[in-house]
């Protein structure tokens, strides 16, 4: 139910369980449980075994042929490893549907792996990193900057990680400028939420809102960036250990490729950010989302005269209708990079909570 409170409070659609303090003197900020999700076992059709019929040499004949056939094939794929049985049969295992399946193909390849290169480290033991690549999305250049936790070097654990997009015209430093790491250090020494990588990918100039368009295919960067970090990183390479979320031009992008690409991230959030057009996209994501989840929030601010706060809370019931576990917000403030400052511990512990069952996963 929405809430809607004077011009110094906040509104909310639900209060849950648990809130952090306001900054800035604001109210309170209330945020849902941690999200635990629980899927029932899937279940097989199982179909009865008829009668086996006496077997005429007709049928013998019939037998003989796919043995040689099976035969034949086996041969094909003794002579060369690179030949995917999914060549022969058209045909992919369930656990590749469900998991690559519908967005595999959306990003292109890249020849070789970037190196990161250190930037800069603090006193609680995290570092910033950096690296710039040939993007075959971009037809140029593509960056990013790499958020490394404390003990990093020192331990052979996998991290879920979140994936930032900048407004219009941002640096990638802007999530930095804001205070990413120390709220990170912070977050993750306190047990708040599991230690974590986190990469900013640099966007364009002009609002291209992170989709492919114009020959430059920014919604393909992102996936592009995605796997450059499974294969660069000691990720977790899995939907449920992948959040994407960003502020204004990248929030309107972390929803588009989150819903556009819904085997990729089981997180999503957008701040004081828009939703045109993704209606459909959400419709036809139904299925995905009711059977494997979607953890989402969405926030806007009350005096933003850029993306229109009114969006947020229809958009966050939408998702829930659709079967995620969505939550909507509207803050006092307007569309600037000081309203994202003021609620990014709230944002970073939400994602956490929602990530931590796959950390957890991963450590056992």
């Amino acid at each position: 139910m929405a809430v809607k409170a004077s011009r110094t409070q906040v509104w909310l659609e639900s209060l849950g369980d648990w809130s952090w303090p306001g900054q800035g003197g604001a109210a309170a900020e209330f945020l849902p449980p941690p999200w635990v999700p629980a899927f029932p076992p899937r279940r097989e059709f199982v179909p009865r075994t008829p009668a086996r019929p006496e077997r005429t040499p007709a049928a013998r004949l019939l037998t003989g042929a796919l043995l040689s056939v099976l035969v034949a094939i086996c041969l094909l794929l003794s002579q060369d490893g690179q030949v995917a049985l999914r060549s022969l049969t058209g045909s992919r295992s369930a656990a590749a549907s469900e998991q690559e399946a519908p967005a595999i193909s959306s990003a292109p390849a890249v020849r070789a792996l970037p190196t990161l290169t250190p930037v800069s480290s603090d006193s609680a033991g995290s570092s910033i990193s950096s690296t710039s690549y040939h993007s075959a999305a971009l037809h140029g250049e593509g960056s990013f900057l790499v958020y490394l936790p404390p003990g990093y070097d020192s331990t052979t654990a996998h991290y879920p990680v979140l994936y930032l997009l900048t407004g219009d015209d941002q640096s990638d430093t802007a999530f930095l400028q804001v205070g990413l790491q120390s709220q990170l250090d912070r977050l993750i020494a306190s047990h708040a939420i599991p230690p974590v990588i986190a990469v900013m990918l640099q966007g364009g100039p002009g609002s291209n809102n992170w989709r492919n368009a114009d020959g430059l295919n920014y919604e393909s960067y992102i996936l592009e960036t995605q796997e450059l970090a499974d294969k660069m990183l000691p990720t977790i390479p899995a939907r449920s250990a992948r959040a994407v979320m960003g502020d204004s031009m990248g929030g309107y992008g972390a929803m588009n490729v989150a819903l556009a690409n819904p085997y990729r991230f089981g997180v999503v959030e957008s701040w004081i950010s828009f939703f045109n057009g993704l209606g459909g996209v959400l419709h036809a994501d139904r299925p995905v989302i009711d059977r494997l989840g979607l953890h989402a929030f969405v926030y806007g601010a009350e005096q933003d005269q850029i993306a229109n706060p009114d969006e947020d809370l229809p958009f966050a019931a939408a998702l829930r209708s659709a079967g995620a576990d969505a939550h909507g917000a509207i803050y006092p403030g307007e569309h600037s990079l000081a309203t994202v400052e003021a609620h990014l511990t709230s944002m970073l512990t939400f994602a956490g909570h929602a990530l931590r069952t796959a950390h957890a996963d991963a450590a056992s």
